[in-house]
C-alpha cells in the first residue's frame, strides 16, 4: 500500500511538473491548466481504488486456504480414528480366536491380510480417483516409475509384510493382549532408528525422551514374574517365545514403515489418494497369496475343520470372529498408510503407541487379564513417551506453519512489487 501511494504521489509531481512547464511555454490559459489537474486527480482516484480492490483480496485469498488446512486435519482424525479402532478390535479378536480355541498361526496370519477386496469398490467411484492429498505448493513432475518397478515394489513389500504378521501372529498366540499390546509399544523406537538412516528423521530432545520412553516400557515386560497368572495360562518358555517374536514384529513394522515412506517419496512420487490405495491393495495381495501358502505348506489347513467344531463358543462364532478380525485389520491399513503419507511413518507408529491404555484395560475387562505393578509402570511410561513425542509434532507444525506465513508475506509482496513496477 505504501509503494502505491508513492507512486501516485511521484505521478502527481511529475503530471504537475509537465503542466506548469506546458503552461509556461504554451501560455496555456486558467481553464486549460484546470481541466488538465482535474484529469490529473482523476486518474489518482482510479489507482487509489485500484489499490484499495487489490488490498481487499489479499485477506479473500488467504481464507480460501483455511478450508485445506481444515481439510488436512479432518483426514488426520480420520485416518487415527480407522488405525486405533482398527488395532484394538483386531488384536482383541485375535486373542479371543486364540483364548477360544484357535491354534492355526498361518490362518491368524491370513485374516490379518484377507481383507483388502472390501477396498476394490473404491476403484469405480470416479470423483476420489485423482483426489489429492497432501496440500504442497509444488508437484513433482518426473517420469512415473515402470510396471516392473511397481510390481517389486509390491512383492517384496507383500513378503515383508506376510512374514511380519506371521510373527505378530505367533506372539499374539502366547501373550497375553495386555502384554502383547505394550511390547508393541517398541516398534516407534525401531521406526525411529530405520527413518533415521532412510528417512533422514532429525532426532530432537523430545524424539529422542520419547524413544527411550518406549524401550524401558517394552523391556520391563521382561521382568514380569508370573506370566502364568493372566487367563491365558501360558508357560514360560511360550512366554519367551511369544516375547520374541513381537519384538521382532516390531523391529519388521518399523522398518516397513520407514521403507514405505521411502517409496511414496522417491519412488511413486505421487500425491492422489490412488497411490495408497494401491500400496494397500496389491502389497495386501501379494502377502496373502504367501500366507494361503504357508498356510497348505505346513499342513495347519488339515485341522482347521477340527478347529472350527471344538471352538468353544461355536461354529458361527469361530467364523464371525476370523472375518471381523480380517475386516479390522483392513480399517487398520488404511489409517496407517493414510497417516504415512500426510505426515510421516514415525507419527504414523506413534499414533499406533495411542492405542496402548486401550487394549490393555479392554482384555482385563473381556479376558480377565491381571494388570499388575510392572504393566502399570509400562503402561505409564509409554503414554508419556508418546505424549513426548506428540508435543514434538506439534512444536514442528506450529514452525511450519510460521515458516508458510512469511513465505506466503514474501511471495505477497513480491507480487505487489511486481504489480506496482509493471503499471
Amino acid at each position: 500500500m505504501y509503494m502505491i501511494h508513492l507512486l501516485c504521489t511521484h505521478i502527481l509531481s511529475r503530471h504537475l511538473y509537465l503542466s506548469e512547464t506546458s503552461l509556461n511555454s504554451f501560455n496555456f490559459d486558467m481553464k486549460e491548466a484546470q481541466e488538465l489537474q482535474l484529469h490529473i486527480m482523476t486518474q489518482l482516484e482510479e489507482k487509489e481504488a485500484n489499490s484499495t480492490t487489490e488490498h481487499i483480496n489479499v485477506p479473500s485469498q488467504s481464507t480460501i486456504t483455511q478450508p485445506r488446512n481444515y481439510g488436512w486435519w479432518l483426514r488426520i482424525s480420520m485416518y487415527t480414528l480407522f488405525l486405533l479402532s482398527g488395532q484394538s478390535i483386531s488384536v482383541l479378536l485375535g486373542r479371543l480366536y486364540y483364548d477360544k480355541g484357535g491354534k492355526s498361526k498361518w490362518l491368524g496370519t491370513v485374516v490379518q491380510l484377507i481383507g483388502f477386496p472390501v477396498l476394490l469398490p473404491y476403484y469405480f467411484i470416479p470423483s476420489l480417483k485423482n483426489l489429492k492429498i497432501k496440500n504442497t505448493a509444488t508437484t513433482i513432475h518426473s517420469k512415473p516409475p515402470s510396471t516392473l518397478v511397481h510390481v517389486s515394489v509390491y512383492v517384496s513389500l507383500g513378503l515383508l509384510l506376510v512374514a511380519d504378521c506371521f510373527l505378530y501372529s505367533t506372539g499374539l498366540m502366547y501373550l497375553p493382549a495386555s502384554t502383547y499390546s505394550l511390547i508393541c509399544a517398541s516398534q516407534l523406537a525401531f521406526n525411529a532408528f530405520f527413518s533415521f538412516f532412510l528417512n533422514s528423521q532429525k532426532f530432537t530432545p523430545l524424539i529422542v525422551n520419547s524413544l527411550v520412553l518406549l524401550t524401558i516400557s517394552s523391556i520391563l515386560l521382561v521382568f514380569e514374574t508370573d506370566p502364568s497368572s493372566d487367563s491365558s495360562k501360558i508357560s514360560k518358555g511360550k512366554y519367551v517365545i511369544g516375547f520374541i517374536c513381537t519384538i521382532g514384529a516390531s523391529a519388521g513394522n518399523g522398518f516397513m514403515l520407514s521403507l514405505t515412506q521411502v517409496v511414496f517419496q522417491k519412488v511413486f512420487k505421487k500425491e492422489t489418494f490412488t497411490a495408497i490405495m494401491d500400496m494397500i491393495i496389491y502389497q495386501s495381495m501379494v502377502a496373502t497369496l504367501g500366507a494361503l501358502v504357508g498356510l497348505f505348506a505346513s499342513g495347519e489347513w488339515k485341522g482347521l475343520k477340527t478347529e472350527m467344531e471344538e471352538f468353544e463358543l461355536g461354529k458361527v462364532s469361530y467364523i464371525m470372529t476370523l472375518v471381523w478380525i480380517a475386516l479390522m485389520w483392513d480399517v487398520f491399513t488404511v489409517g496407517c498408510v493414510g497417516l504415512i503419507f500426510e505426515v510421516s511413518s514415525l507419527f504414523s507408529n506413534a499414533i499406533s503407541v495411542l492405542g496402548l491404555p486401550i487394549v490393555p484395560v479392554l482384555a482385563a475387562i473381556f479376558f480377565h487379564d491381571k494388570i499388575g505393578g510392572i504393566k502399570v509402570i509400562s503402561m505409564v511410561l509409554a503414554i508419556w513417551g508418546f505424549v513426548s513425542y506428540v508435543y514434538q509434532q506439534y512444536l514442528d507444525d506450529l514452525k511450519s506453519k510460521q515458516h508458510e506465513d512469511r513465505n506466503a508475506n514474501e511471495a505477497s509482496n513480491v507480487s505487489s512489487l511486481q504489480e506496482v513496477n509493471g503499471s
